[in-house]
Protein backbone atom coordinates (compact mmCIF):
# COMPACT_ATOMS: atom_id res chain seq x y z
CA UNK A 1 0.00 0.00 0.00
CA UNK A 2 1.12 3.43 -0.84
CA UNK A 3 1.86 6.29 1.33
CA UNK A 4 -1.21 7.59 2.30
CA UNK A 5 -2.80 11.04 2.51
CA UNK A 6 -4.96 12.54 5.35
CA UNK A 7 -5.99 15.93 5.57
CA UNK A 8 -8.93 18.17 7.11
CA UNK A 9 -12.15 19.12 6.09
CA UNK A 10 -11.07 22.49 4.84
CA UNK A 11 -9.77 21.47 2.14
CA UNK A 12 -13.21 22.19 0.20
CA UNK A 13 -12.04 19.69 -2.52
CA UNK A 14 -15.56 18.73 -5.00
CA UNK A 15 -16.63 15.81 -2.87
CA UNK A 16 -15.70 12.80 -5.47
CA UNK A 17 -12.12 13.55 -5.57
CA UNK A 18 -12.17 11.99 -2.00
CA UNK A 19 -12.37 8.82 -2.92
CA UNK A 20 -10.82 8.98 -6.31
CA UNK A 21 -7.57 10.35 -4.61
CA UNK A 22 -7.61 7.45 -1.62
CA UNK A 23 -7.69 10.86 0.68
CA UNK A 24 -8.63 10.58 4.24
CA UNK A 25 -10.71 13.82 6.04
CA UNK A 26 -10.62 14.95 9.52
CA UNK A 27 -13.25 17.53 10.18
CA UNK A 28 -13.15 20.49 12.34
CA UNK A 29 -15.67 20.64 14.70
CA UNK A 30 -18.06 23.67 14.46
CA UNK A 31 -20.00 24.61 17.88
CA UNK A 32 -23.74 26.63 17.03
CA UNK A 33 -25.25 28.11 19.18
CA UNK A 34 -23.29 25.52 21.73
CA UNK A 35 -24.41 22.68 19.94
CA UNK A 36 -20.98 20.99 18.11
CA UNK A 37 -21.29 19.54 15.10
CA UNK A 38 -18.47 17.59 12.79
CA UNK A 39 -17.72 19.69 9.59
CA UNK A 40 -19.05 18.43 6.75
CA UNK A 41 -20.41 15.16 8.16
CA UNK A 42 -23.48 16.97 10.85
CA UNK A 43 -22.54 20.73 10.20
CA UNK A 44 -23.32 21.77 6.58
CA UNK A 45 -22.66 25.49 4.98
CA UNK A 46 -26.61 26.32 5.26
CA UNK A 47 -26.57 25.36 8.97
CA UNK A 48 -23.71 27.74 9.58
CA UNK A 49 -25.06 31.07 7.65
CA UNK A 50 -28.73 30.10 8.97
CA UNK A 51 -27.27 30.67 12.68
CA UNK A 52 -25.09 33.95 11.57
CA UNK A 53 -28.61 35.40 9.93
CA UNK A 54 -29.80 35.39 13.38
CA UNK A 55 -29.86 37.95 15.95
CA UNK A 56 -28.12 36.32 18.94
CA UNK A 57 -25.80 34.05 17.37
CA UNK A 58 -22.67 31.63 18.65
CA UNK A 59 -20.33 30.42 16.21
CA UNK A 60 -17.01 28.73 16.67
CA UNK A 61 -14.82 26.24 15.65
CA UNK A 62 -12.03 23.72 17.20
CA UNK A 63 -9.51 21.80 15.72
CA UNK A 64 -9.94 17.93 16.04
CA UNK A 65 -8.33 16.41 18.99
CA UNK A 66 -4.33 14.86 18.36
CA UNK A 67 -6.39 11.61 20.02
CA UNK A 68 -8.48 11.74 16.32
CA UNK A 69 -5.29 12.03 14.75
CA UNK A 70 -4.06 9.03 16.21
CA UNK A 71 -6.79 7.00 15.91
CA UNK A 72 -6.60 8.10 12.06
CA UNK A 73 -2.96 7.27 11.70
CA UNK A 74 -2.64 3.89 13.69
CA UNK A 75 -5.97 2.64 11.49
CA UNK A 76 -4.33 3.69 8.21
CA UNK A 77 -0.83 2.56 9.34
CA UNK A 78 -2.00 -0.66 10.69
CA UNK A 79 -4.17 -1.33 6.93
CA UNK A 80 -0.74 -1.60 5.58
CA UNK A 81 0.28 1.88 4.71
CA UNK A 82 4.36 2.86 4.12
CA UNK A 83 3.83 6.05 6.20
CA UNK A 84 1.41 9.18 6.01
CA UNK A 85 1.94 12.72 5.01
CA UNK A 86 -1.02 14.98 6.76
CA UNK A 87 -1.58 18.12 5.30
CA UNK A 88 -3.94 20.75 6.98
CA UNK A 89 -5.02 24.30 6.99
CA UNK A 90 -2.61 27.16 8.27
CA UNK A 91 -1.49 26.61 11.73
CA UNK A 92 -2.09 30.90 11.66
CA UNK A 93 -5.25 30.20 11.42
CA UNK A 94 -5.79 26.97 13.48
CA UNK A 95 -4.37 24.77 15.99
CA UNK A 96 -5.30 22.05 13.72
CA UNK A 97 -1.36 21.47 12.61
CA UNK A 98 0.17 21.59 16.34
CA UNK A 99 -2.57 18.79 16.49
CA UNK A 100 -1.73 16.41 13.98
CA UNK A 101 2.07 17.32 14.83
CA UNK A 102 1.42 15.96 18.31
CA UNK A 103 -0.07 12.38 17.33
CA UNK A 104 2.20 12.29 14.76
CA UNK A 105 5.06 11.74 17.23
CA UNK A 106 3.84 9.02 18.63
CA UNK A 107 4.58 7.07 15.08
CA UNK A 108 8.05 7.06 15.18
CA UNK A 109 8.27 9.00 11.89
CA UNK A 110 6.10 6.81 9.79
CA UNK A 111 4.04 10.19 9.78
CA UNK A 112 4.93 13.32 8.84
CA UNK A 113 2.41 16.76 8.79
CA UNK A 114 2.51 19.42 6.20
CA UNK A 115 1.40 22.88 6.91
CA UNK A 116 -0.40 24.70 3.72
CA UNK A 117 0.21 28.03 4.88
CA UNK A 118 -3.55 28.25 3.54
CA UNK A 119 -7.16 26.97 3.33
CA UNK A 120 -10.19 25.42 0.84
CA UNK A 121 -7.99 24.60 -1.86
CA UNK A 122 -4.67 26.45 -0.90
CA UNK A 123 -4.99 23.37 0.83
CA UNK A 124 -6.59 21.29 -1.58
CA UNK A 125 -4.25 21.75 -4.41
CA UNK A 126 -1.03 20.60 -1.84
CA UNK A 127 -3.15 17.64 -0.89
CA UNK A 128 -4.32 16.72 -4.58
CA UNK A 129 -0.45 16.64 -5.55
CA UNK A 130 0.32 14.81 -2.61
CA UNK A 131 -2.29 12.01 -3.70
CA UNK A 132 -0.57 12.20 -7.07
CA UNK A 133 2.90 11.44 -6.11
CA UNK A 134 1.80 8.87 -3.83
CA UNK A 135 0.12 7.14 -6.33
CA UNK A 136 3.44 6.97 -8.50
CA UNK A 137 5.07 5.30 -5.56
CA UNK A 138 7.24 7.91 -4.12
CA UNK A 139 8.06 7.51 -0.32
CA UNK A 140 7.67 9.45 2.76
CA UNK A 141 10.09 12.28 1.76
CA UNK A 142 8.82 12.58 -1.62
CA UNK A 143 4.90 12.70 -1.01
CA UNK A 144 5.97 15.65 1.99
CA UNK A 145 8.00 17.29 -0.73
CA UNK A 146 5.19 17.60 -3.58
CA UNK A 147 2.71 18.59 -1.37
CA UNK A 148 5.22 21.36 0.10
CA UNK A 149 6.21 22.47 -3.55
CA UNK A 150 2.49 22.53 -4.27
CA UNK A 151 1.42 24.86 -1.42
CA UNK A 152 4.58 27.16 -2.58
CA UNK A 153 2.93 27.60 -5.72
CA UNK A 154 -0.64 28.06 -4.58
CA UNK A 155 -2.13 32.18 -4.60
CA UNK A 156 -5.42 32.29 -2.06
CA UNK A 157 -7.42 35.83 -2.53
CA UNK A 158 -10.77 36.45 -1.02
CA UNK A 159 -13.71 39.05 -0.94
CA UNK A 160 -15.82 38.92 2.53
CA UNK A 161 -18.52 41.70 2.92
CA UNK A 162 -17.62 42.43 6.15
CA UNK A 163 -14.43 41.82 8.44
CA UNK A 164 -16.52 41.60 11.41
CA UNK A 165 -16.37 38.25 11.90
CA UNK A 166 -12.59 38.04 11.22
CA UNK A 167 -12.28 40.20 13.75
CA UNK A 168 -13.89 38.71 16.54
CA UNK A 169 -12.67 35.10 16.11
CA UNK A 170 -9.06 36.51 15.74
CA UNK A 171 -8.19 35.89 12.67
CA UNK A 172 -7.35 39.48 11.59
CA UNK A 173 -6.41 42.74 13.69
CA UNK A 174 -8.62 45.63 14.85
CA UNK A 175 -6.74 48.13 12.40
CA UNK A 176 -7.04 46.08 9.71
CA UNK A 177 -10.99 45.81 10.20
CA UNK A 178 -11.80 49.08 10.98
CA UNK A 179 -9.98 49.81 7.69
CA UNK A 180 -12.57 47.37 5.98
CA UNK A 181 -15.57 49.04 7.50
CA UNK A 182 -14.63 52.76 7.09
CA UNK A 183 -17.20 54.28 4.32
CA UNK A 184 -18.62 51.06 3.48
CA UNK A 185 -15.42 50.09 2.00
CA UNK A 186 -14.86 46.33 1.05
CA UNK A 187 -12.22 44.15 1.69
CA UNK A 188 -10.26 42.00 -0.27
CA UNK A 189 -7.77 39.70 1.11
CA UNK A 190 -5.05 38.23 0.65
CA UNK A 191 -3.59 34.84 2.39
CA UNK A 192 0.13 35.29 3.02
CA UNK A 193 2.69 33.88 5.27
CA UNK A 194 -0.31 31.43 7.13
CA UNK A 195 -2.34 34.57 7.59
CA UNK A 196 -4.84 36.47 6.14
CA UNK A 197 -3.83 40.45 5.71
CA UNK A 198 -5.59 42.95 3.58
CA UNK A 199 -4.72 42.91 0.40
CA UNK A 200 -7.00 46.07 -1.25
CA UNK A 201 -10.04 47.93 -0.61
CA UNK A 202 -13.09 48.64 -3.41
CA UNK A 203 -16.59 49.82 -2.79
CA UNK A 204 -18.86 47.71 -4.41
CA UNK A 205 -19.07 43.87 -4.81
CA UNK A 206 -19.12 44.13 -8.51
CA UNK A 207 -15.61 45.83 -8.39
CA UNK A 208 -14.26 42.95 -5.53
CA UNK A 209 -15.25 40.34 -8.16
CA UNK A 210 -13.22 42.45 -10.93
CA UNK A 211 -10.24 43.03 -8.47
CA UNK A 212 -10.46 39.03 -7.57
CA UNK A 213 -10.35 38.56 -11.17
CA UNK A 214 -7.31 40.95 -11.79
CA UNK A 215 -5.53 39.92 -8.64
CA UNK A 216 -5.60 35.94 -9.99
CA UNK A 217 -4.37 36.59 -13.35
CA UNK A 218 -1.69 38.53 -12.05
CA UNK A 219 -0.99 35.74 -9.60
CA UNK A 220 -1.01 33.13 -12.61
CA UNK A 221 1.45 35.04 -14.34
CA UNK A 222 2.19 33.50 -17.73
CA UNK A 223 1.99 29.84 -16.61
CA UNK A 224 -0.08 27.00 -17.13
CA UNK A 225 -2.45 26.94 -13.70
CA UNK A 226 -5.50 24.93 -12.09
CA UNK A 227 -8.07 27.31 -10.93
CA UNK A 228 -10.73 27.13 -7.81
CA UNK A 229 -13.63 29.40 -6.61
CA UNK A 230 -15.10 28.98 -3.77
CA UNK A 231 -18.25 30.77 -2.41
CA UNK A 232 -20.49 31.29 1.06
CA UNK A 233 -24.40 31.05 0.30
CA UNK A 234 -23.51 32.88 -3.68
CA UNK A 235 -23.24 30.65 -6.60
CA UNK A 236 -24.27 33.29 -8.76
CA UNK A 237 -21.39 35.26 -7.92
CA UNK A 238 -18.82 31.94 -7.81
CA UNK A 239 -20.21 31.29 -11.78
CA UNK A 240 -19.40 35.19 -12.60
CA UNK A 241 -15.85 34.77 -11.35
CA UNK A 242 -15.26 31.47 -13.02
CA UNK A 243 -16.59 32.74 -16.52
CA UNK A 244 -14.61 35.79 -15.98
CA UNK A 245 -11.27 33.78 -14.91
CA UNK A 246 -11.76 31.44 -17.83
CA UNK A 247 -12.10 34.15 -20.05
CA UNK A 248 -9.09 35.90 -19.28
CA UNK A 249 -6.81 32.99 -18.77
CA UNK A 250 -7.78 31.17 -21.82
CA UNK A 251 -5.28 28.36 -22.88
CA UNK A 252 -3.48 29.05 -19.44
CA UNK A 253 -6.01 26.99 -17.88
CA UNK A 254 -6.17 23.84 -16.77
CA UNK A 255 -8.10 22.09 -14.17
CA UNK A 256 -11.04 24.20 -12.30
CA UNK A 257 -12.95 23.54 -9.25
CA UNK A 258 -16.00 25.19 -8.02
CA UNK A 259 -17.24 24.29 -4.74
CA UNK A 260 -19.43 25.97 -1.62
CA UNK A 261 -16.84 26.80 1.28
CA UNK A 262 -17.72 24.89 4.49
CA UNK A 263 -19.03 25.82 7.88
CA UNK A 264 -15.97 26.54 9.60
CA UNK A 265 -15.22 28.84 6.85
CA UNK A 266 -18.65 30.54 7.43
CA UNK A 267 -18.21 31.05 11.24
CA UNK A 268 -15.38 33.20 10.52
CA UNK A 269 -16.50 35.21 7.19
CA UNK A 270 -20.27 35.07 6.89
CA UNK A 271 -22.13 34.74 3.93
CA UNK A 272 -20.77 36.90 1.00
CA UNK A 273 -17.61 34.90 0.35
CA UNK A 274 -16.49 34.87 -2.71
CA UNK A 275 -12.58 33.44 -2.84
CA UNK A 276 -10.26 32.45 -5.84
CA UNK A 277 -7.01 30.20 -5.28
CA UNK A 278 -4.77 29.91 -8.42
CA UNK A 279 -2.58 26.90 -8.60
CA UNK A 280 0.83 27.50 -11.06
CA UNK A 281 1.68 24.40 -12.22
CA UNK A 282 5.11 22.60 -12.28
CA UNK A 283 6.85 23.39 -15.22
CA UNK A 284 7.09 20.24 -17.44
CA UNK A 285 10.57 19.12 -18.29
CA UNK A 286 12.31 19.32 -21.45
CA UNK A 287 14.06 16.48 -22.70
Amino acid sequence: MPVAVVTDSTTYLPPELVPAHRLTVVPLTVVLNGVEGLEGVEVFPADATRALSARRVSVSTSRPSPEQFVQTYGSLLEAGAQGVVSVHLSAGLSGTVEAAELAAAQFGGRVTVVDSRSCGMGLGFPTLAASRAAAQGADLAGVRAAAVEAAGRTSTFFYVDTLELLRRGGRINAAEALLGTALSVKPILHVSDGGIVLKDKVRTASRGAARLVDLAVEAADDTAVDLAVHHLAAPQRAELLLEALTARLGDQLHDTYLTEAGAAVAAHVGPGLACVVIHRRPATPTT
